[in-house]
């Protein structure tokens, strides 16, 4: 199951980012870095009563502008409304309820989502002013919660409110048959193009699924290579004044769908090569740990030569130099060209995302790796490697033991990471390698 997703949304300087700041500072397990994405992420991770959620951070809402830049935070606003499950609105006791709060509570009612109401800027100790109380005529179901988000207080009854409309965690599994594949790109890379190409040439469809508030179509498909979920993730249309702000919604847009997914397909358009945004939209699915399969979409516009494919997926490779394992597919979703060899290549990188390997071969492999090239020294302190042993699948997960851990350089681990390819293969999936010092139960 999706973490839910929790938009908070308000008019400008109502103390939105103080709020998300503030559940991010004091509650939260924030997600690592993945390779290319900008730090300044609109998006993290957290947990409540261990429950955990996607929290969404949105620009300052002005419904009646005609600012072109302000338009565009209203759009920013729907989209995050629009993906969200639960929202908070957030409004400010020290200026009354104002006719943009009107507005912007109307355009929440219209999304028929559940809708917390926070008031903010109630930092005194005890009963909430008596200016609190004018945010009923907002009409929401529920009453206003007084908050603070610079001291915290209300937080906690903000964030139990929340979950409470979180669905029960056991819902109903999907086919375990079913092997779900996320779409993921940039916009225009040809994402629901292909899908609608596989959709169109299948035999059966099993049925087609809008919806999951997750800015996703699901269709599942059933063919004589198995059972897919095909989710493709709607790419949003690009404004150059706005552009790393759309971009970061794109990024949420396919987190969200990597978070369901076993396999990725990664689309790149040919006629513009590997971008910045292929390199964090890719880097998202290599740290979420996911199968991928990197596929050049429009390979009929190209005109080539004897050295074309093999040049471009040098570059391919030297762009996204952390998912050298995954295959390259060269496709064209308009005419079809290679996409029924997709298939194969989906169930062949969930196979091997899902392949064990018992301890004795792996450690097989690691004398002989040992032996081939000596662990590192330092300063006269010697790296010794005891065993490894693997933990865990989806990705491949290997814990190995040794004497100091900061003796296990990068570039050993790497070694023994291409070591284990070279042996089982694993081709399509990261691996990860966990280093413990003997005796370390962590």
């Amino acid at each position: 199951m999706s973490k839910p997703v929790v938009a908070i949304v308000g008019r400008p300087n109502v103390g939105k980012s103080t709020f998300f700041n503030k559940i991010v500072g004091e509650r939260i397990s924030i997600v690592q870095d993945t390779p290319g994405v900008t730090r300044d992420r609109i998006y993290y991770e957290t947990e409540w009563c261990s429950k955990k959620m996607t929290l969404i951070d949105t620009g300052g809402i002005e419904p009646k502008t005609d600012d072109v830049i302000l338009k565009h935070i209203v759009t920013q606003a729907q989209i995050a409304i629009d993906s969200a499950d639960v929202i908070i609105m957030l409004v400010d006791v020290t200026t009354g309820v104002t006719a943009a709060d009107r507005d912007i509570a109307k355009m929440l009612m219209r999304s028929n989502k559940p809708v917390v109401l926070a008031v903010n800027k109630c930092d005194s100790v005890g009963a909430p002013p008596m200016e609190f109380y004018e945010f009923y005529e907002l009409g929401f179901e529920n009453d206003p919660i007084a908050v603070s988000s610079i001291h915290g207080t209300g937080t906690g009854d903000i964030l139990d409110e929340v979950v409470s409309y979180f669905p029960d965690e056991e819902a109903e599994e999907e086919d375990s048959d079913t092997i779900k594949v996320a779409v993921i790109g940039k916009p225009n890379a040809g994402k629901s193009s292909l899908v609608n190409k596989i959709l169109g040439e299948e035999r059966v469809i099993v049925s087609d699924v809008a919806g999951t508030t997750r800015d996703a179509i699901d269709s599942f498909v059933e063919n004589e290579h198995g059972k897919y979920n095909l989710i493709d993730t709607a790419g949003i249309r690009r404004n150059s004044k706005i552009e790393d702000s759309i971009e970061k919604y794109s990024v949420l847009r396919a987190n969200l769908a990597l978070e369901r997914s076993d396999v990725c397909l990664i689309m790149v358009d040919a006629n513009e090569g590997v971008t910045a945004q292929d390199e964090r939209i890719a880097g998202l699915a290599h740290e979420a740990g996911k199968a991928s399969v990197i596929c050049v979409n429009k390979w009929d516009t190209i005109d080539k030569d004897n050295s074309t494919t093999k040049k471009f997926t040098e570059e391919v490779y030297k762009a996204l130099s952390y998912m050298t394992y995954a295959p390259l597919v060269f496709i064209s979703a308009k005419t079809g060209q290679r996409v029924d060899t997709l298939f194969e290549h989906i169930n062949y990188v969930n196979l091997q995302s899902n392949l064990r390997i018992s301890t004795g071969m792996l450690n097989d492999v690691l004398a002989e790796a040992t032996s081939r090239v000596q662990p590192p020294s330092d300063k006269g302190k010697f790296l010794k490697i005891y065993y490894m042993t693997q933990i865990g699948v989806k990705p491949p997960t290997f814990v190995i033991f040794c004497n100091k851990a900061e003796l296990f350089h990068f570039s050993y681990q790497r070694y023994i990471e291409n070591c284990l390819r070279n042996t089982f293969g694993f081709k399509g999936t990261p691996i990860r390698l966990i280093i413990r010092e003997k005796g370390d139960d962590k």
